[in-house]
C-alpha cells in the first residue's frame, strides 16, 4: 500500500515494460507438430503390412478338399476378409514369423518374438488410423512398442550381427532412448532463429560490399596508373630519387588488363544465359 502511495505522489512517470518484448524482426516461429508415440515415425516401422488377398482362405481350411467343390457362397464364409479381425492378425503374425524363424517349430526365439510383436503393432497402427479415439488399443500399442524396444536393446547388446539382420528382415529402425530430455521452447527457438537471421544478414552485406569493391577495382587501377606515371615523371624532372619503377607500372597495367578480360567474359556469359532463358 505504501508503495502505491509513493508512486501516486511521485507525479507523472513513464512505466516501461521490460519483459516479453516484441521483436521488430520478421521472424515467425511455429511450434513443431507433436508426433504421437504410436505413429510409425516414432515406433521405427519403415514398412507396412502387405494388402490382404481377397481370396485368402483361413489357414485351417486351405487344404480342405470339400471346400474346393463347395459353392462360392460357402467359400466366402471361409475367407479371411469375411471373418473376425483377430484371425487376420494371426495370419499376418504367422507369415512374419516364417520369415525369421530358425526352423518350422521355432516360436520362442528372440527373432520369432520380435516378428510377432511387429505384426501386431502394424495391425494396431492400421486400426488407430481408422479409429484414432480407441483408447484401449492405443494403450496396448504403446506398451507393445516399448516392449519391442526393450527386446531390441537386449538383442543389440547380446548379438549385434543378429540385431542388424532382424532389423533388415522386419524393415525396422532402432531408435535408442535419448541420454537427456530437452524441451522445445519458444524463447530458445527464437534465439536460434535470430542468430541465423543475423548471420545471413551479415553474409549478405559482406557479399554486397565485396561486389561493390570489385566494381571499383578497374577505376581504381586506372587512376593509380595515372598517378604513378605522374609521380615518376615529376621525380625524374626534379632530379630526385625515383621511388616508382617501370616494373610497378607494368604490373598494374597487366592486372588491369586481366580484370578487363574477366569482366568481358562475365558479361558475355551473362548475356548468353539471358538468351538461353529467353529461348526456353
Amino acid at each position: 500500500m505504501n508503495k502505491l502511495l509513493n508512486i501516486a505522489q511521485a507525479g507523472q512517470r513513464q512505466f516501461v515494460r521490460e519483459y516479453a518484448f516484441k521483436s521488430d524482426l520478421k521472424i515467425k516461429w511455429v511450434r513443431p507438430e507433436k508426433i504421437a508415440c504410436f505413429k510409425p515415425e516414432k515406433s521405427g516401422d519403415l514398412g507396412k503390412l502387405p494388402p490382404l488377398n481377397a481370396d485368402e482362405l483361413l489357414p485351417d481350411f486351405r487344404d480342405c478338399k470339400e471346400l474346393e467343390k463347395a459353392d462360392e457362397l460357402v467359400k466366402s464364409q471361409f475367407k479371411l476378409s469375411n471373418n473376425a479381425s483377430y484371425l487376420t492378425t494371426k495370419f499376418y503374425r504367422d507369415e512374419m514369423v516364417k520369415e525369421v524363424q530358425r526352423h518350422a517349430q521355432d516360436f520362442g526365439s528372440m527373432e520369432a518374438k520380435l516378428a510377432k510383436m511387429t505384426a501386431v503393432i502394424r495391425r494396431y497402427q492400421e486400426h488407430m488410423d481408422a479409429h484414432p479415439r480407441d483408447k484401449m488399443i492405443k494403450v496396448r500399442l504403446k506398451e507393445l512398442i516399448d516392449k519391442r524396444k526393450k527386446f531390441l536393446k537386449y538383442l543389440r547388446r547380446w548379438d549385434y550381427p543378429r540385431f542388424e539382420w532382424i532389423l533388415e528382415k522386419l524393415d525396422l529402425v532402432y531408435k535408442p532412448p535419448p541420454t537427456h530430455f530437452h524441451w522445445i521452447t519458444r524463447k530458445e527457438s527464437l534465439q536460434k532463429l535470430t542468430d541465423t537471421y543475423c548471420e545471413n544478414l551479415k553474409e549478405e552485406r559482406l557479399e554486397a560490399y565485396h561486389k561493390q569493391l570489385q566494381a571499383q577495382q578497374i577505376p581504381f587501377l586506372e587512376e593509380a596508373i595515372k598517378k604513378m606515371q605522374f609521380v615518376r615523371q615529376e621525380q625524374i624532372s626534379c632530379d630526385v630519387p625515383v621511388t616508382v619503377t617501370e616494373e610497378q607500372i607494368a604490373d598494374s597495367k597487366r592486372q588491369l588488363a586481366q580484370l578487363k578480360e574477366l569482366q568481358q567474359a562475365e558479361a558475355a556469359a551473362s548475356s548468353q544465359k539471358q538468351n538461353d532463358d529467353g529461348f526456353n
